[in-house]
This record gives structure tokens, sequence and C-alpha cells, in this order.
């Protein structure tokens, strides 16, 4: 396998840019390429990319990839990629073992989610920011109902036990996540596993679900917002479903808490992006409603966190449950206005600017 990773990465160097890989003659010549590999041709991954290449045309689906991935007939992804927000990704290849999960989760809370450890890869997917794939993110940009939705959980665990467990340690009040705290490393990968199983499945349920939604909430605070909601539930989903296995169930309630209300909060500093902006509503709110409170300067969870969690959640929903009766551009402007009251909008830079509080804390850490 280290000669078939070799060999693609000398051949994704000899590619153009981003602007012209859709260009017949780029893809033609890539085609010949991997025609004439006696490494790479004969492989299943490599044919159903060949077919593909042959026939791509702009607005066209990558079906014999998307098919050989979605099959999952063996445990490896080729494809030629283009995602703005995975900057790395180019002709790329990815080898993955699949993990396994609570059965009730996965019947109860079904999507085409498959979260996996990297066992193999080319260069493209080594950057620590390609944490995830998505069907949209090979070259045709399309994403239909059925395709897979790649997690990498080794690279949610490593930035957890690098950035997270920091923050835990040094922002929290003690106590306040004992079960994470004390967790293996086996176990906060279940919670990482159980957390993108519970985060796809909310995506796609609510009266505005993503993707049917998506173009409603593109915009920063709205996307930050539906990243909140799709979370939120997941947390409440490990304390109410009593069918999940209670330990790995608060285990999973505290992993996305701390990773939503910690790691998120100092990325993006100074320009946060819509995960930064999802923590400081969550941050704020939390605050304001008597769910945290600053002792300190460390972070103190209430007694009424769960309560105030379900208060946000359910405001979230109201707006939302308007889309049935009133003009998608009406709740639209309903959420915004919800995202505004707790963030600090900057309108001489169009921005948002960061809680003071976690910019301090990402430069006392270095995280």
């Amino acid at each position: 396998m280290s000669e078939v990773l070799r060999e693609i990465d000398e051949l994704r160097q000899g590619l153009p840019d981003r602007t012209r890989l859709r260009d017949e003659d780029v893809l033609k010549d890539l085609a010949l390429a991997l025609e004439s590999s006696p490494v790479l041709r004969r492989l299943p991954a490599t044919e159903a990319l060949l077919e593909d290449l042959r026939t791509f045309t702009p607005g066209s689906r990558m079906e014999a990839t998307k098919q050989h991935i979605n099959s999952q007939r063996d445990p490896h992804v080729f494809s030629l990629f283009d995602a703005s927000y995975f900057p790395s990704l180019g002709l790329d290849w990815l080898t993955y073992e699949t993990l396994p999960t609570d059965p009730h989760l996965v019947e109860r809370y079904a999507s085409n989610t498959l979260p996996v450890n990297v066992v193999g890869r080319t260069r493209g997917f080594a950057s620590r920011v390609v944490v995830a794939l998505f069907p949209e993110n090979h070259l045709d940009g399309i994403q239909e109902p059925d395709d897979v939705i790649f997690y990498f959980i080794d690279k949610f665990v490593e930035r957890h036990r690098r950035i997270t467990r920091l923050m835990i340690d040094e922002v929290m009040a003690p106590g306040s996540f004992p079960t994470i705290q004390q967790a293996s490393g086996k176990q906060i990968e279940q919670a990482a596993t159980w957390w993108v199983r519970l985060h796809e499945y909310h995506h796609r349920h609510g009266d505005m679900p993503i993707p049917e939604f998506l173009a409603a909430k593109k915009a920063k605070p709205l996307a930050g917002l539906e990243e909140l909601r799709v979370d939120v539930s997941g947390m409440l989903t490990c304390l109410d479903d009593e069918r999940l296995p209670r330990q790995e169930a608060r285990t999973a309630f505290e992993f996305i808490l701390a990773e939503r209300l910690l790691r998120y909060a100092v990325e993006g500093i100074p320009r946060p992006n819509y995960d930064a902006v999802a923590s400081q509503v969550l941050f704020t709110y939390l605050v304001q409603h008597e769910g945290i409170r600053l002792h300190e300067d460390r972070i103190v969870l209430l007694p009424g966190l769960t309560s105030v969690l379900r208060d946000f959640l359910g405001a979230i929903r109201r707006i939302e449950a308007g889309i049935h009766d009133r003009p998608l551009e009406a709740v639209r402007e309903e959420l915004l206005a919800f995202t505004r009251r707790y963030t600090d909008y900057d309108p001489a830079v169009r921005d948002y600017r960061h809680i003071p509080y976690f910019a301090q804390i990402k430069q006392r850490l270095g995280v």
C-alpha cells in the first residue's frame, strides 16, 4: 500500500491549481497517467475513478466513484477532490477501518454517517483540518441522499487530547467533566463516534432540516446556530434516551458539551468561523440564563445547566416551526435576531468579535 500512496502523491504534484481541475485536457492527462500505472490501474477504486474521469463534464456526477464508496466493497476512497474549506485535498487516497457502535444508536438515529479511523492516506488527508469527508467535496460537488459521509474519529480523539483536555484542566472548575476526564482512549473514541452519528441524524430532522434548508442557513451566524441546534439535540438525546447504555451516554454528553463549549470557542481567533460563533452563542446564553458562571476565571457548570439547554433548544425549535405558516425570510430574520442577542457583531468590519475571555485563554494556553 505504501507504493500506492507514494505514486498518488507524485501524481498530485503534477496537477494544476483548483481553477483548472475540470478542464477536459487535465482530466484526460490524469486518466492516461492512471491507466499507465502498473501499481494503480487494476485497483477497484482506480477503475471507478477512471470511468468518471473519462466521462466527466461540469454538472455531472461521479457515479462510479460514489458507487464504489457507498457500497463499501473495500475500505478505500480514491478521487479527485475540490473543497474550498479543505484546500489540501486534490488527487487523494484514503484507507480506513470502520468503528463499532451501539446497535440502538445505529437503528434509532440512522444516517449515512460512517465513523472511521484512518489507516493509510496520501498527503491531502494528512491535514489536521480534514476531519471529515463529505460527498460534495469530490470534483462533482454533488451530494445525494444515499452518499456516505465519513468522519475521521482518530483526528477527533487527537484534537480532543491536544486542545479540549487541556482546556478542561485549565478553564473548568474541578470536577466539571468527571466522566471524560477518567475515560480511556477507547471510551473517548466511542464518545466521538456517538457524537458524529447524532450530529448527522439531527441535521436531517426538525422543521428546517439540512440539506433542504442549507441555502437559508449558509450565513455564518445561521450555520453556527444550526451546528449548535444539532449538537444540543445530541446532548439531550444522550440524557433522555434510556435505551442507550447510561455510562456511554454520559461520556458522550460530556464530550459533546466540552467540544462545543470550549474547543470551538477558540477556533478562528481573531476572526471567528461559524463554529466559534456557535460557541459564543452557547456560552453567552448559558451565562445569561444561569446554566454556567465564571468564578475566578474558571467556568462553573450550574445545577440548572440541563434545563437551560432544553430551553435553548426549545427557543430555536419554536422559531423554526414558523416555517410552516410564515415566509422563509421572516423565519430567517428571527433566527438572525436570536444569534445577535448572544454574539458581539462588529458592523465596521462586518464580522464577529471573539469573546475576550476565550481570546485570553487561547493566548495563555497556546491552543
